[in-house]
């Protein structure tokens, strides 16, 4: 190691992640992140994915967790001593930044000892701005690109900062580590996991959490009355819009309504299935959104087309009902994610007649990943830790 690089340790990895993780991560994020704890920022946690009845998202972590921190280790010569603090999914809109700082820069943070930062997609395609940029040493600043991995000591020796992103939504698998034992993520996880009833015969649907955590308000507004519900805006920005089947009942809060069954809408045409409440139908879409160009080749069966129907008036009206609540400034989603997120050519390719292989694909998608969870659980019951079982 050269004195700059004992001075200032860190390492770039560049396609340390595939085309095909990043783009897996991105739909996990897309179809369950929360407001985030800074202004303009979205998060997903592996502990709100199990909190929210997808605990089998938690499986397409595990083997980049695992190489990751054996890259760490390997990196700054501390086998077999590190604990991974926390993982989460974060990505940084229109508005967002943050200034100089090191990462164990507050007292309830100086258990971490290095970060790693993956890219998943990139400066200058997906998104504008958001250069990371070092303190002191080199490289002095880094333009994300998907798939690069950075990894430094959380200390003053790497004093960084992220300029504002202008354009877009930034999105980044972010991951400390930690010496400490009393800190490992993976103990808290499991016990987390342990108290789930996990079926082996079939998966659960997703549940919301409570509404505060999806209402996005802008930083500087004190009227909480301004801002979106994110998951609405998420599917507003492919084009889909919500008719609510529990309209009709006016005991309800708009709030509730979606917590309960739900049908999606897009032009003038409904697709006449159900989903559950708003988190099944956005992971639905957002699935079909990451696939579209795979369903569309492949020889799923679709059963769709007599599923569709032209909207009535009052189809319509109910609709409008719920985005006058939800989504009462569109502009103000697209001044936050930006027209670089609309992703204009690949969102009118989705159409509701071709649906059904996509709500198909997505329901094997996820019983996969849920049988491999039942199937691991008791070894990372066993071992405490969370490890790609063979």
């Amino acid at each position: 190691m050269s004195e700059g690089e004992r001075e200032h340790p860190r390492l770039i990895l560049h396609n340390f992640l595939s085309p095909e993780e990043c783009k897996e991560l991105e739909f996990i994020h897309k179809s369950c992140s929360t407001v985030g704890y800074r202004p303009n920022v979205f998060s997903t946690t592996l502990s709100h994915l199990i909190a929210t009845n997808s605990p089998h998202l938690i499986i397409p972590f595990v083997s980049i967790r695992e190489r990751l921190k054996e890259k760490m280790e390997e990196t700054f010569g501390c086998e077999y001593e590190l604990f991974i603090e926390f993982t989460g999914l974060i990505s940084w809109c229109r508005g967002a930044s943050i200034g100089w700082h090191s990462d164990d820069n507050r007292q309830y943070l100086k258990q971490r000892d290095f970060a790693a930062v993956c890219y998943l997609n990139s400066y200058g395609k997906e998104f504008k701005g958001g250069l990371f940029r070092f303190q002191s040493g080199e490289p002095a600043t880094i333009a994300p690109s998907a798939g690069d991995v950075i990894m430094y000591t959380a200390d003053d020796r790497n004093i960084h900062s992220v300029d504002e992103v202008t354009d877009g939504e930034r999105l980044t698998l972010a991951l400390w580590f930690s010496r400490d034992s009393s800190h490992d993520e993976d103990s808290k996880l499991v016990s987390r996991l342990s108290q789930c009833t996990l079926s082996s015969h079939r998966f659960c649907l997703p549940l919301p959490a409570s509404t505060n955590m999806y209402w996005f308000c802008p930083h500087q507004e004190a009227n909480q009355n301004i801002g979106f519900e994110i998951c609405v805006a998420r599917l507003h920005l492919l084009d889909f819009e919500l008719h609510s089947l529990q309209d009709k009942d006016h005991s309800l809060e708009a709030s509730e309504q979606l917590m309960g069954p739900l049908q999606i809408a897009k032009g003038r045409e409904l697709l006449t299935r159900e989903f559950k409440n708003i988190l099944h139908a956005l992971q639905v879409v957002q699935f079909y959104h990451w696939k579209a160009s795979e369903l569309k080749t492949s020889n799923v069966e679709n059963d769709t087309v007599e599923e569709v129907k032209a909207m009535t008036q009052p189809h319509l009206e109910t609709i409008n009902a719920l985005k006058s609540v939800f989504l009462p400034d569109e502009g103000l989603v697209t001044t936050i994610f930006g027209h670089s997120c609309s992703n204009g050519d690949r969102k009118d390719s989705l159409d509701l007649t071709d649906i059904s292989p996509a709500i198909t694909s997505w329901e094997e998608y996820t019983c996969k990943l849920h049988k491999e969870l039942v199937s691991s659980l008791p070894q990372w019951k066993t071992y405490q830790t969370i490890h790609k079982v063979d």
